[in-house]
């Protein structure tokens, strides 16, 4: 199943080798306080991890694992970012037990008076388990009228990146299982192929990472927010959540409603679904937005067909061709026909990536996949130092939530669904849904409880054409949130959330609530502003 990566990670991913490429070829435990209580455990009973001080420093490179790369450089008034380590319990049952380290980097407010900085702001950039600490200053700039009023702060969930992150397979084994043929469809040796490669992944991530795949679910990363909160020195938790970041902020108010400060939740996800039923949510919002860039594609006279399903039919074409005979890259790499499809993937979550999504589709028609291949590495956290650690995390986290564990009679079963939701994508999210199968740990629940009776409004920014949460997880989240605290903002947009998209009206509408506490009325509308020109 494709990870529900928010689209301002997708922008830092593109901004590299792929824009790069681009340029050249163009001239997502109920608490025991339950729904309306305050905490559960560790709110009066922390014991000694209550009383610890954070100590902040400048920052380090992110570490392979969060990404790589260099050391965030400072903010544009001077400002430099400072990075911490918080000791949480690894066990939450069991908050004087044995901890683990959970990474946070913040970057101070701008504000001249201290009167004027309503606390910090906490963000979550989805994955789930994107290092919020290699994230967020890659994309400050967008949210800095926001730190007029907030210290920003990003944090690893535990289990990704600095946060003793889930570690599987080395390099080598992570590319071989990103190559194979996910969509079986030459016999049983294929499906034995790919079953077997979720057996050695499972195994590698037990080996690796056994004690902490119980650890790691949202409920966990829940509980380690709100001790941020307290040690930050916060009497509540302003939040933006993006993609999964929304669902760990709707746990969050579940667990903690009268801990819930001002929050923004951004790409909902469905809260009513199970790991299926979202996967093929996903299969037909990824066709929607294939069809929207193919519409795009052809009215802008590319070369790739005169109408949407002539632009389809190339991509078929070429994915059918990798299948049976894979693209050999510079490094021996191949491109084969599942990559291609990521890589497509990839380019639908954000709006502005469909000119670089234009010409690599185009090159690859000459036999030139590196424009492909880059996109596909972006979606599979592929850089220059190998993988980071998100997809293990992604997977440890989904496996540790979800208690769904299905088999390949489940996935013939629903597979016609999914070709008619998705003739493009059908196939690889169907089959994408034995990603739990042979894991370890059992998941706690088929979907989360959000249910926050007496939290404050909570913000829900919907995307008409969002791909990886389908626009109607909005108001199905505010059904769950309750009465009062889910309000609906419309964007009716392209691309993975609303407000990395440029769209004033919803970037005006969110910062007015953010810092001045002005809940827009609910059902608000933001109209789509087209991408411009072929280029």
């Amino acid at each position: 199943m494709t990870g529900r990566r928010p689209a301002t990670a997708t922008a830092a991913l593109l901004s590299g080798a792929v824009l790069l490429s681009f340029s050249l070829a163009s001239c997502g435990r109920s608490g025991e306080g339950g729904a309306g209580g305050g905490g559960g455990p560790g709110e009066e009973n922390r014991g000694r991890i209550s009383t610890q001080t954070l100590s902040w420093k400048d920052c380090p490179a992110p570490s392979p694992l969060q990404g790589g790369g260099e050391a965030p450089g400072p903010l544009p008034d001077g400002t430099r970012w400072q990075c911490s380590t918080m000791k949480s319990p690894l066990d939450w049952d069991e908050p004087d037990g044995e901890t683990i380290d959970v990474a946070l980097i913040r970057a101070r407010s701008s504000a001249d008076d201290a009167a004027d900085r309503i606390g910090s702001l906490l963000f979550n950039f989805g994955g789930p388990g994107e290092s919020g600490v290699a994230t967020l200053p890659a994309l400050a700039s967008d949210y800095e009228k926001l730190r007029t009023r907030y210290d920003l702060v990003g944090f690893d969930p535990r289990g990704a990146g600095g946060s003793n992150g889930v570690t599987c397979l080395d390099a080598e084994a992570m590319r071989e299982m990103a190559e194979q043929d996910d969509t079986p469809d030459d016999g049983e040796d294929e499906v034995a192929a790919l079953l077997k490669s979720r057996q050695v992944y499972a195994d590698a991530c037990e080996r690796e990472s056994g004690p902490m795949l119980p650890h790691v679910g949202t409920e966990d990363a829940a509980r380690d927010m709100d001790l941020m909160r307290q040690l930050l020195g916060d009497d509540r938790l302003h939040y933006f959540g993006i993609s999964y970041g929304t669902e760990l902020g709707a746990v969050y108010a579940h667990l903690f409603p009268r801990h819930v400060g001002r929050a923004v939740l951004d790409g909902v996800v469905d809260p009513t679904l199970d790991q299926m039923e979202e996967a093929l949510a996903q299969a037909g919002g990824f066709q929607l937005a294939f069809d929207h860039f193919a519409e795009w594609c052809a009215g802008n006279g590319c070369s790739l067909g005169d109408s949407a399903d002539e632009v389809e039919a190339v991509v078929r074409e070429l994915e059918a061709a990798l299948d049976d005979d894979p693209l050999t890259l510079d490094g021996d790499r191949e491109l084969t026909g599942s990559l291609l499809l990521d890589a497509v993937i990839q380019a639908l979550y954000l709006e502005t990536a469909w000119p670089a999504l234009e010409v690599g589709l185009e090159l690859l028609a000459d036999d030139e996949g590196e424009t492909m291949m880059n996109l596909a590495d972006a979606l599979g956290d592929r850089h220059a130092a190998g993988y980071s650690d998100q997809q293990d995390a992604r997977t440890a986290i989904t496996c540790a939530d979800r208690d769904d564990r299905y088999t390949v009679d489940d996935v013939v079963e629903m597979a016609p669904a999914f070709e008619k939701a998705s003739p493009l994508f059908g196939d690889t999210m169907v089959w994408g849904a034995l990603e739990c199968t042979d894991w370890p740990v059992p998941g706690r629940a088929d979907h989360p409880d959000v249910r926050a009776p007496g939290a404050p409004p909570v913000l829900l920014v919907g995307n008409t054409g969002d791909p990886a949460t389908p626009y109607e997880g909005a108001a199905r989240m505010a059904e769950q949130l309750g009465k009062g605290v889910g309000v609906e903002l419309t964007y009716e947009g392209e691309g993975h959330g609303a407000y990395d998209s440029g769209n004033r009206c919803v970037q005006d509408a969110v910062d007015a609530y953010l810092l001045d506490g002005h809940v827009p009325a609910a059902g608000s509308v933001c109209a789509h502003e087209p991408l411009e020109g072929k280029r």
